[in-house]
């Protein structure tokens, strides 16, 4: 009866671990669904990924190739607006306001601290970045690094300084060309601004806070931002599309170059957002492809060329009478019909 009792019990232990194995084997190792995804299976937007084939490893990122070959075509630039006397003969509701009025009157202040009826402003000094586009010394950088100046030095990687003169600005699009008188300089190729993804890694190279050739990546982290930032000649809102990055970018960067892990210019380093003035996490640069048609502009016509509709946006503050009344007129046709 023992041998019964033992002969039952190792098989039916034997059927057991057989049933428990066939059960993990079907259900659990092979076709095991978890959270909606099936062990193994790479979806098919990975397929840029290369996790197809796991026996080669994922590709890494080297930024050396592209930093060597950008850092000679992005200079220094350095700018001095010279001391300048003002008339300050405003209207007293427009002058600036005297912050020893308390003690004496606006007439003694001017006598006895910076002479009547004048204003003097002093020298500037200021610096920034640009970017050599061509063999023979053309330079972009931005708008607002060389608004203004007097003078204008640029320094090259290798510390070969040059002067330079103004070809051509545009505050619209914060674009300004520049020209120093050298040959077979190093410039930057352009890349295709239209073919920058999301993610994508990038190089931000510049002169930062009086700093030399400074190399900083990051990924592309937004498109088309409009930050309502530029101006144009009549004081209305500039043409914006910037790459956002989260590169490190501080004063002094601007007017640099954004590249490609290629080493192509993709953008022009404009703007950070930032509430201490440095940066704090996001940078902004004007694509490439907005770049070089103000470039080409500057260069031939000396101003940027620009389609117009022919037609006006007005306030309806702007309107006459008459015209507000035709407009209303309108507006019920339109509605009735």
């Amino acid at each position: 009866m023992k041998m019964k009792q033992i002969f039952f019990t190792v098989v039916i232990s034997a059927f057991t671990t057989c049933g428990v194995f066939w059960g993990y084997s079907k259900f659990v190792k092979k076709d095991n669904i978890y959270a909606g995804q099936t062990p193994s299976t790479i979806p098919n937007n990975y397929k840029y990924a290369g996790f197809f084939d796991e026996d080669t490893p994922p590709v890494t990122v080297d930024f050396t190739q592209s930093a060597a070959a950008s850092i000679p075509a992005v200079v220094h630039i350095k700018t001095k607006t010279n001391a300048k006397q003002i008339n300050n003969n405003l209207p007293q509701n427009q002058r600036p306001r005297n912050p020893f009025g308390d003690i004496f009157d606006d007439e003694i202040f001017e006598q006895f601290f910076g002479g009547r009826n004048n204003n003097i402003i002093p020298e500037q000094r200021a610096s920034g970045s640009g970017v050599i586009i061509s063999e023979d010394g053309y330079i972009v950088t931005n708008n607002h690094v060389v608004n203004k100046a007097d003078e204008i030095t640029v320094t090259l990687s290798n510390k070969k300084v040059y002067k330079a003169k103004v070809i051509g600005t545009d505050p619209a699009y914060d674009i300004a060309v520049i020209k120093v008188e050298a040959a077979g300089l190093p410039f930057l190729i352009y890349g295709n601004s239209d073919d920058v993804k999301i993610g994508q890694w990038v190089l931000a190279i510049g002169y930062p806070l009086n700093l030399e050739t400074t190399v900083t990546a990051g990924i592309v982290s937004a498109k088309a931002r409009s930050l309502g930032l530029n101006k144009d000649r009549k004081g209305g809102q500039g043409i914006e599309s910037f790459i956002q990055t989260d590169a490190a970018v501080n004063m002094g960067n601007s007017g640099g170059a954004l590249v490609n892990t290629e080493g192509k210019l993709i953008g022009i380093n404009s703007a950070i957002a930032s509430p201490t003035g440095y940066y704090s996490g996001y940078s902004y640069a004007i694509p490439v492809n907005i770049v070089k048609k103000v470039i080409n502009d500057l260069i031939q016509y000396g101003t940027v060329q620009r389609g117009y509709l022919g037609i006006k946006y007005l306030n309806a503050s702007d309107l006459t009478e008459e015209e507000k009344s035709e407009a209303t007129y309108r507006q019920a046709l339109r509605a009735y019909t």
